[in-house]
Formats: structure tokens, C-alpha cells, sequence
């Protein structure tokens, strides 16, 4: 038996409808994509339908052009009418393409509008109204800029007379700026004919006028000297701004009064001709700075105080003003040879005098004077019989010096001119004792009065009782700590202070490296890569601080495959004149020293300085450092440091950090102890075994 059928329920059917219309009334949101969906399903209906009526009315009109009629002969319709009826059907089929083509994009505009705005209704309904919106148009304001700005050129093609002007025919570039004033004479000249033929009337008085203005600039200029540089101009054309100019070039720094201008080359030092001849055969090219400077003051018979970094030229800076001084005063006979010598050189190691020596010798034997040097490590009887005839210059060392003048050996009766080489490293060595003595046995009777008639040339040259001149004191040094400055206002007589650069730094020729390595094994493991790289040639010197070490890393290096030797305060001096010598001629690859080869050992071309230890202080690292990178050429300094250099790291940062061509590596940059300078009396203390020179004063390094 079927189910029956209920009829609906009509409060049911109501309560649906009302539903539904309260649905229907809400506002309905309509994802982007599904309107874009919807738009693409309506354009493809719209599509379908005007293609469906484009099909109708085509087969329409197919069906009418069969219906016509055809011509009495049987031949198709040609001629005007017939292109008339071709054309115009064209035309419909045209406008109706065209009028699709238009519907097309009105649908397309309108939809493009609708997605607008529905975009900018959500965008209020969510985020608010725009406020605030910037209306500014880089664009417009670039045209009004360009509009609106001033032109001050001119434009070329309004002068029509260029073309014409043999002026402009060929411009040439002005070969000289004389004074703001840049045109040459050719072109001056050639406006002058210009302006006579183009002005018959006043064109002559103009160019007259013309030629005249620049005769007069010409001769302004040349009064000034303005645009020349100071290699250009003779020496009488020099002004106070070409010898500013000329010291900054050099690094020249002077301080004293009278004191005169440095010299630019050889032949305007007023040395005398031949001296000139022994200056170029020994091939001094151009003079150092320290030269330039030094020499014209001590010409003056001022007393000097020369400030410069080791291998800077000093020696001869100071020898041939001392010959030129011998030079004057009578020679050394049977008579007087006895009374002592002329000048002397003191120097704080026998190295550096025997290198003294051998450079005065250069200069001073051509010249018919005797030289003789004095030093330890060689019998007192054998430089007794050296003296025997006389010397008009001493080079020696402050002890064994000394002992000569104790045991009467030697006299200075008659010396007048003393030389104080590197005075800092001889404070440093403990001679300020024996050095005193020296100084204090000279004669007192020529003396330089302590007034401003010490800086007066001609007063200074004199002969006192027309014999005996007035005494000459210079000292060299590299840096200036108290001591040397209590010698020198003790015994200089208002100095002339001269300083090449910046006093403790080094040159600009040696490139700084610095390592952190620690441990001794270590260190002579990045010893052999390093002179395994092959990057630096022979001679190289190996710088450690206590001499047992010397032998130690000498004979490592020569594990490695190198020749070595070995230089400190325990060898005998023919044991260090002999190192020497096998490293300057090439027979020895490798030189392991203390402090004691820092100065006055002078190898030249030394490629690499090694410090296996780090110095005591920042100036024997200076000094060290400066074996390389001498006479103008470059050098490398490698230093290993460890945590016990914690001391110098702050002035080893300094120094390097002033160089023009060295780096301060990340690691010392970054280091405590880099950060500040440490509180004094809290650094290393020298021991016996070192041979850097550190010992009391009771020990000296003869």
C-alpha cells in the first residue's frame, strides 16, 4: 500500500521565502577571483551570441548576392557600379567590425570601472577614507625648473663674425698661466692683426693698447713668479713661500735664530770645487734632506742638533762641513801634532765608528788628513802607534776613548769641533759618565759665548787671538729623551735644531708586519716559511733580545738551509768585523743579532728584518727596523709578538698606524693592551744577558 503524499506546509513555505529574502537583501561579498570568473564566463556568452549573430547576418547577405540578377550577357557585373556595391558592402562589414571592436571595449571599459570601484568601496569600508596624499610629480617640477631657470651661456652661433675671425681659425692652448693672465704672445699678436683690420678708424691705437696691457702682465708676472715652481727658479728668485713650499717637500723643520735657508742641490751647498769632485765620484747624486738642511748651518759655525731617522745620510751631513772646518786651519806638523786632534766623532758602537771611519776616509784622504778610529777589541799600544804622527779626526767610542785620556794616551788641546753621533743610544748604553768626561776635557778657552753672538756667523767664524776658532759642537740623534737634551743645553751653545720628519717614527720606505706568535717553536716554524716563500732575497737579518738566543736560532736557520752568523756583545771585534763582512760580500745569506747591530750597521741592500723577539722599546724597534729600507729603497719588517709584549703594544700600534705604506692588523687593533699607553715603571727590565746595550753604567761595549 503506497505512502501518501502531505501536503506542503504553508508556514514552512513562508518562513523559507521570508529567509530568503532577508538573504537576498544583505549585501553579498564577491571575491576578487570569482568576479573576475563570473566576467569571464558573461564575455564569453556575449562572445557566443555576437558570433552566432555576425553568422546569421553573413549567410543573409550570402543569400542575397546569389538572388542577383546577372548581367544579358551572362557576365559578372564590372565597373564603377559594381566597385560601388564591393566598396559599400566593405564598408558595412568594416562598421560592423568596427562597431564590435567598440562594443568590445566599453565592456572592457566598464568592467575596468566596476573593479575600481568595488576596489576603492572595500578599501574605505576597511581601511577609511585617503588622507593626506602627497600630490607631488618630480616630473612637473622638473619642467618647471628647467622653465624657469636663468641661461648665463651664450649660445656660438650668435656670433656671426667666427667664421670670419682668423682668431678662431686655429686656437691654440696657452702655454703658460702668467698670473691669471693665459694668453700666449703668437695669439695675442695675431688678435692685434685682427683688430687693425677690422677697425680701419681706431683699430691701430686699439691694438697698440691691447699688445701694452700684455707687455705689462708679462712683466708683473715675472716679477712675482707666481705659477713657477720652486725647481723652475734660480736661486735669487726664491721667496719666503718657495722655501716654505721646499721644506714641506722634504720634511724639513727648523727651529733657532739666523738660521739660513737649506740648500737644493751640490753645487749651491758652497762647498769648496774639490770637495764638490770627491762628492760626485763617490756618486751623491742629490743631496738627503737631512744634508740639505744640516750643512748649510753647520757652514755657519752654529752649533747643531740634527733629528733624523737612521739611514737618513747623516754622516755625511756632518763630515763635510768638518772638512771644510780642517780645511781653514793650519796643518798638523812636527810642532803641533801632538796637541791632539782637530775635530772627533763620537759614536756608540765600534760598528757605527768603524763605518764613520770608513766613510770620512772617503772625503778625507784625497785631501792629504789622516783619520784613525778607536774602539775596544783592539790592543792600546797598536792605536798608540796609529796616533804617532797625528790625526786630524778621531772617530771613537766613549770608553775606550776614556781609557786614552786617562792613561795619556791622547790630548785635546787643540780640538775644536766634536761630533756626538746617535747621542740617544749612547745615553741608552750608560755612557752619560764617560761621555761627560770627554766633553769636559776639551779646552775651555774656545768656547762660544752663550748670547745671541753664538748665532752670528761671521762672529763665530773668527780666530780667536788670530789663531784658535771657536769650538763647534753638533749631535745627531734619532730621538731626544731628557738626558741628551740636559747634555745638549750643557754643552751647545744656542743651537740650531733641525728635524726631518717626525723624531721616533720610522720611514716611509719600510712596510710593517707584525704577527702574533707565541712560543718559540712556533716562531722559528713561521721563521722557515718565511724565508722558504722566496720573496726576499739575501742579506736578511734576524733580530732576537738575549744573546744565548743568537746561536740558538743561527743554528736553526742553519738546519733550514741557510748560511748564518751571528753578532752580540760577547764576540770579540774581529769575530763581529768578520760577520760582517761575510754578509756584505754575499757569502753569508742570514745575520742573527741583539740590539747591538739596531745602529750603525749599515748593509746595504738588507730586503727583510725579522724580529724574533720584539724590541725593549719602541726605539730600538724603530732602529731595528730601519737595517731595511735605507738609501731610498724598500724594505719589509716582520716582528713576532707574544703576551709578553704587552708593554709596547701601545706605541707598536702608534708607529705603525703613522705609516704611510703599513697596516695595523685587526688583532692589535683590538688588543688591551693596544688601547692605552701603560703606566711607566711596570716594563721589562734589561738583564745582564742582553745584548741590546742595556747595561749600567760600569760596563761598556768597546
Amino acid at each position: 500500500m503506497s505512502q501518501r503524499k502531505l501536503p506542503p506546509d504553508l508556514a514552512a513555505l513562508l518562513q523559507q521565502k521570508k529567509a530568503e529574502e532577508a538573504l537576498a537583501s544583505k549585501p553579498r561579498f564577491i571575491p576578487k577571483k570569482e568576479r573576475e570568473r563570473l566576467q569571464k564566463e558573461q564575455e564569453e556568452k556575449e562572445e557566443a551570441e555576437r558570433e552566432a549573430k555576425e553568422a546569421a547576418r553573413l549567410a543573409q547577405k550570402s543569400s542575397k548576392r546569389t538572388e542577383r540578377p546577372a548581367e544579358p550577357d551572362g557576365t559578372i557585373p564590372t565597373g564603377p557600379k559594381a566597385m560601388r556595391q564591393t566598396n559599400g558592402e566593405r564598408e558595412n562589414r568594416n562598421g560592423g567590425r568596427q562597431d564590435r571592436k567598440r562594443g568590445h571595449n566599453d565592456d572592457e571599459e566598464r568592467r575596468l570601472k566596476m573593479e575600481s570601484k568595488d576596489e576603492a568601496d572595500l578599501r574605505a569600508r576597511y581601511m577609511g577614507p585617503v588622507v593626506n596624499q602627497s600630490t607631488f610629480s618630480a616630473k612637473k617640477k622638473r619642467r618647471r625648473t628647467a622653465a624657469n631657470k636663468f641661461n648665463f651661456d651664450w649660445d656660438a652661433d650668435d656670433d656671426t663674425s667666427r667664421p670670419f675671425d682668423p682668431i678662431y681659425a686655429e686656437r691654440l692652448e696657452p702655454l703658460v698661466r702668467l698670473g691669471g693672465y693665459e694668453m700666449t704672445d703668437e695669439l695675442i699678436q695675431r688678435k692685434a692683426d685682427a683688430i687693425r683690420r677690422g677697425d680701419r678708424e681706431t683699430g691701430e691705437e686699439r691694438a697698440r693698447q691691447l699688445l701694452e696691457q700684455h707687455e705689462r702682465a708679462k712683466k708683473q708676472s715675472e716679477r712675482k713668479n707666481l705659477g713657477k715652481h720652486w725647481s723652475e727658479k734660480s736661486l735669487e728668485e726664491m721667496k719666503e713661500r718657495d722655501w716654505r713650499i721646499f721644506k714641506e717637500n722634504f720634511g724639513i723643520a727648523t727651529k733657532g735664530g739666523a738660521i739660513p735657508d737649506p740648500m737644493r742641490s751640490w753645487q749651491e751647498s758652497k762647498l769648496p770645487r774639490r770637495l764638490l769632485d770627491i762628492v760626485a765620484s763617490a756618486g751623491y747624486d742629490e743631496p738627503t734632506p737631512i744634508q740639505r738642511a744640516a750643512i748649510p748651518i753647520a757652514m755657519q759655525s752654529r752649533d747643531l742638533i740634527g733629528v733624523a731617522v737612521t739611514g737618513s745620510g747623516k754622516t755625511a751631513a756632518f763630515l763635510l762641513p768638518l772638512l771644510v772646518y780642517i780645511s781653514e786651519l793650519p796643518p798638523l806638523t812636527e810642532v803641533n801634532k801632538n796637541d791632539g786632534p782637530y775635530a772627533l766623532i763620537l759614536a756608540p758602537t765600534r760598528e757605527l765608528v768603524q763605518q764613520i771611519e770608513s766613510e770620512a776616509r772617503k772625503f778625507a784622504t784625497p785631501l792629504g788628513f789622516t783619520v784613525v778610529s778607536i774602539v775596544g777589541g783592539h790592543s792600546l799600544e797598536e792605536q798608540a802607534f796609529a796616533l804617532r804622527n797625528g790625526a786630524e779626526i778621531i772617530v771613537a767610542t766613549p770608553g775606550r776613548l776614556v781609557d786614552c785620556l786617562e792613561r795619556r794616551l791622547l790630548v785635546f788641546t787643540q780640538c775644536c769641533y766634536i761630533i756626538m753621533d746617535e747621542a740617544d743610544r749612547m745615553i741608552d748604553q750608560g755612557f752619560e759618565e764617560p761621555l761627560t768626561k770627554i766633553l769636559d776635557a776639551m779646552p775651555v778657552t774656545n768656547e762660544k759665548p752663550d748670547t745671541d753672538d753664538a748665532e752670528n756667523a761671521q762672529l763665530m767664524s773668527q780666530y780667536l787671538g788670530g789663531k784658535d776658532r771657536y769650538r763647534q759642537t753638533m749631535m745627531y740623534t734619532a730621538t731626544m729623551p731628557p738626558l741628551v737634551e740636559k747634555i745638549a743645553k750643557k754643552y751647545l751653545r744656542r743651537p740650531a735644531i733641525v728635524t726631518i720628519g717626525n723624531a721616533g717614527e720610522a720611514v716611509d720606505t719600510v712596510e710593517q708586519r707584525v704577527e702574533f706568535v707565541a712560543g718559540e717553536d712556533k716562531r722559528k716554524k713561521r721563521l722557515q716559511e718565511i724565508l722558504n716563500s722566496g720573496q726576499f732575497k739575501p742579506p736578511i737579518i734576524v733580530f732576537v733580545n738575549i744573546k744565548r738566543n743568537c746561536d740558538m736560532v743561527a743554528r736553526d736557520i742553519k738546519g733550514m738551509g741557510f748560511s748564518a752568523v751571528t753578532l752580540h756583545g760577547s764576540k770579540t771585534q774581529e769575530q763581529r768585523e768578520a760577520a760582517l763582512a761575510s754578509l756584505r760580500n754575499g757569502q753569508t745569506d742570514i745575520l742573527v743579532a741583539t740590539d747591538l747591530a739596531g745602529r750603525g750597521i749599515d748593509v746595504p741592500d738588507v730586503s727583510l728584518v725579522v724580529n724574533f723577539n720584539m724590541a725593549m722599546s719602541i726605539e730600538s724597534y724603530t732602529h731595528r727596523i730601519g737595517r731595511t729600507g735605507r738609501a731610498g729603497k724598500s724594505g719589509v719588517a716582520i716582528t713576532f709578538l707574544g703576551p709578553e709584549d704587552n708593554d709596547v703594544l701601545y706605541d707598536l700600534r702608534q708607529i705603525i698606524s703613522k705609516s704611510s705604506i703599513s697596516k695595523v692588523p685587526e688583532e692589535l687593533r683590538r688588543h688591551d693592551a693596544a688601547q692605552s699607553k701603560p703606566q711607566r715603571g711596570g716594563g721589562k727590565k734589561a738583564d745582564e744577558g742582553f745584548g741590546g746595550g742595556f747595561a749600567g753604567k760600569g760596563q761598556s761595549w768597546n
